[in-house]
């Protein structure tokens, strides 16, 4: 264990069998000095914030003394370095499937075993006719196993919460199950019940009892069954609904070729260090993030992005970790490994989102804590007030026993956590992270989205949208040469008219029509090589090619080399200009020859994205820093109305709060460093997973696709996974609310209860599950 001053400490927590488990954990752990914890019965997991030095030992240490196992996960190399472990280690390392998962195997065998002994128990109880001679004898014989080998769960979690004076749900079950059986042992000793020829009937009527059984052991038998039948299932449910972040930790590559002094060797992805080159193959998973130094190709990052199409990339675009290279061989320098990865970060915000509470669950959580002791007092007061009013002691042991077995708080518990463990799955799925479940509650709330221009709408970067030639020049040639002399120049503008020369096909439709292929199958179509290039400083760029003075730039360098271009051409860049687009006129040889303008590209999911946030009753809000007509004609191609323009990069936030302080719940959609602030200041942040890392530490929500339909998505996602969170607790509430009255009454009798306390838990994961569907 290690005795350096801790800040955060994750524990994987064993023996809990429902939240009132998870609750007496965390009042154990909370009462440590500087120690702040929250234990999650769903994950299992206990997320501890320590304030000051403090032994891990000593939390654990803590945890096992309330009865319960409590150890460190397993490094995240564990779940990559797989080759360079031990078989052994490797198993106990690896997330364990259904089939080898001891808990859950020991619970099937216990359910598998109950059944067969249980079944012809209930069956003689409930027919008369199967009431053969001596028959109680052997529903004796065949319900001990039961109750004493198949609840032993519940005998054993009670006891060790006995001797640390708590009590839990394994407390009722154990008690109610005990009480039945024990019931049982002294009428068929001590009573008539084990004399010949005995029989009694059943019911499944919800009507008074008399108490005219003599036995119950089908009770005793039955209750066992159902209960491990709804641990049984509600565990598999359980781990089901963590499947996508063992999914998302199984992603990543296991080996990689890495260029060791030119050569190419294997290693295992554990062994990879920052700065090394690597090679991937087509087909081949990319082993870490990193930077293409050589080649290109098309990515597959559905498994990150939840984008189903492949991304180009060439030389010095990033990479992620566990993308697939769908394309021509690459080599990539590693910029990040192990846990500083995408990959590992995504699945660190995952879990750390399913460890978490919301304000219900912390209200549930409550309820659970104090629940179970006032369950006991009220089956106390039930036997006794049926005593002292007259009734048979069988009868007011039934409604007692049925007041126990029906109380258990499971539902209750498990209705926060469940839901917000396949919701915030599915959404690592979808490449939606949610960092708690707190932030659910604001999705309901959210009225207005803020939406910030610059590689949120758009793509945030420049590119060709049109090149306008002037009478006798062709609109290749004018590209073609204004590339060739702008290829020479780092200004983001030259970038983009030197692509749009190399690709054609992506620039504008009146040089699309020479196919995607032009600029590899005709050399001509490259502009020549520059001589004498000069850049003159914000104003263009001038130099020769193929023998011609260019010149490529603002109006005002054109008139410096007695260039004039035409009234039409310029009433074309008026035009443009008043739009919020750029425009870049080009000459040669004393003469206009055209225009190319230049804008950032409006994303093409961007007005569906906003009338889809229309739909959820949201107002967008268009912010940016551009001018005023840029910004409207932006707003005016996706569909938004109200626009706040020409803002500064820190008076982001100060234009949030004042939406706020108008009564509007915000959303704030950015990528940039200069969103950091206004996403905080949101009372949701929601962050483009293309951006800047100040900008997603600073969201509630990362949208790891670079596309604004995810904004919606994840909102209506968090709608969904809050309602059934609330659907579940109104279940749980409702459930124990109406059941314990009932069975107090003694019109349920506990079998029947049993079963129903175990559909409620059954219930309510599943419900859970249906999240897994979202699309």
């Amino acid at each position: 264990m290690t005795t350096a001053a801790l800040s955060n400490v994750d524990l994987e927590i064993g023996g809990m069998t429902c939240a009132s488990c998870a609750m007496r954990i965390e009042k154990k752990l909370n009462k440590l000095d500087g120690v702040t914890a929250t234990v999650n019965y769903a994950t299992e997991k206990a997320q501890i914030a320590v304030d000051g030095d403090l032994d891990t030992s000593v939390l654990i240490t803590e945890i096992e003394n309330a009865g319960y196992t409590a150890k460190l996960p397993a490094p995240p190399a564990a779940a990559t370095g797989a080759e360079n472990v031990e078989p052994a280690a490797r198993a106990e390392r690896a997330p364990a499937s259904r089939s080898d998962d001891p808990e859950l195997r020991s619970l099937r065998h216990r359910l598998i075993g109950s059944i067969v002994l249980s079944v012809p128990v209930i069956l003689m109880a409930m027919v008369p006719p199967l009431q053969f001679t001596y028959w109680q004898w052997l529903s004796l014989a065949l319900a001990a196993p039961v109750v004493v080998w198949g609840a032993w769960p519940f005998h054993r979690a009670a006891w060790v919460n006995l001797r640390h004076g708590a009590a839990t749900m394994d407390t009722l079950v154990s008690l109610g199950t005990g009480a039945a059986f024990l019931w049982s042992l002294y009428a068929l000793f001590f009573g008539t019940a084990g004399m010949p020829g005995m029989t009694h009937g059943f019911s499944f009527a919800i009507e008074p009892s008399d108490g005219a059984a003599n036995i119950y052991l089908e009770v005793a038998a039955g209750v066992t069954m159902f209960i491990l039948a709804g641990r049984y299932f509600e565990k598999r449910a359980k781990r089901a609904a963590g499947t996508a972040l063992r999914a998302l930790l199984e992603l990543g590559a296991k080996e990689v070729s890495v260029l060791r002094a030119g050569a190419e060797v294997s290693i295992p992805i554990a062994d990879l260090r920052v700065g090394d080159e690597f090679i991937v193959r087509p087909g081949e998973k990319i082993a870490t993030d990193g930077v293409i130094v050589s080649g290109a190709s098309a990515i597959d990052q559905s498994m990150i992005t939840g984008e189903s199409l492949p991304v180009d990339v060439v030389e010095g675009d990033g990479v992620t970790g566990a993308t697939i290279n769908e394309g021509g061989r690459l080599i990539v320098r590693a910029t990040r490994v192990g846990a500083d990865t995408q990959l590992a970060q995504m699945a660190k915000l995952v879990e750390q989102a399913q460890t978490g509470k919301a304000e219900v669950q912390r209200l549930a959580d409550r309820v659970s804590g104090i629940f179970v002791p006032i369950v006991l007092v009220v089956a106390v007061l039930t036997l006794g007030t049926w005593l002292v009013l007259g009734f048979p002691a069988s009868a007011a042991f039934t409604a007692a026993v049925a007041v126990l077995i029906i109380a258990c708080p499971c539902a209750l518990g498990l209705a926060t956590p469940t839901a917000l463990l396949v919701g915030t799955g599915r959404g690592a799925q979808r490449g939606i992270l949610i960092k708690g479940p707190e932030i659910l509650e604001s999705t309901r709330r959210v009225d207005t989205v803020v939406l910030d221009k610059t590689g949120t709408v758009t793509e945030g970067r420049m590119s060709v949208v049109e090149v306008v030639p002037e009478a006798g020049t062709d609109a290749r040639d004018l590209l073609r040469i204004a590339g060739a002399i702008e290829d020479a120049s780092e200004h983001p503008i030259a970038r983009a008219i030197a692509k749009a020369a190399l690709h054609p096909h992506e620039g504008s439709e009146n040089v699309a029509s020479r196919g995607p292929d032009a600029a590899d199958t005709d050399p001509s179509w490259r502009g020549g090589a520059v001589e004498s290039f000069q850049n003159v400083e914000g104003r263009g760029v001038t130099g020769v090619v193929e023998g011609r003075a260019v010149v490529v730039g603002r109006a005002s360098l054109l008139e410096d080399w007695a260039i004039h271009p035409s009234q039409a051409l310029l009433d074309a860049k008026a035009s443009a200009e008043a739009s919020g687009q750029t425009v870049v006129l080009v000459g040669w040889d004393g003469e206009a020859r055209g225009m190319i303008v230049v804008a950032d590209r409006v994303k093409s999911t961007s007005a569906e994205a906003v009338a889809s946030l229309r739909a959820l009753g949201l107002t967008p809000v268009l912010l940016t820093g551009d001018n005023r007509s840029a910004a409207q004609h932006i707003a005016a191609l996706v569909g938004i109305d109200e626009v706040i323009a020409e803002v500064l990069p820190a008076d982001k936030a100060g234009v949030v709060s004042r939406l706020q302080t108008e009564g509007r719940v915000v959303a704030m959609v950015g990528d940039g460093v200069n969103d950091a602030p206004a996403l905080a200041q949101a009372d949701l942040g929601m962050a483009m997973g293309t951006g800047t890392d100040a900008a997603i530490e600073a969201s509630d929500i990362t949208l790891v696709r670079g596309d604004l339909r995810a904004a919606s998505d994840a909102i209506r996602l968090s709608r969904r996974t809050l309602s059934t969170i609330k659907g579940n607790l109104f279940w749980a509430f409702a459930y124990n609310t109406a059941a314990i009255p009932l069975a107090a009454l003694g019109l349920l009798n506990p079998m029947l209860a049993g079963a129903a306390m175990a559909f409620s838990s059954v219930f309510v994961v599943g419900n859970s599950l249906r999240l897994r569907r979202f699309k």
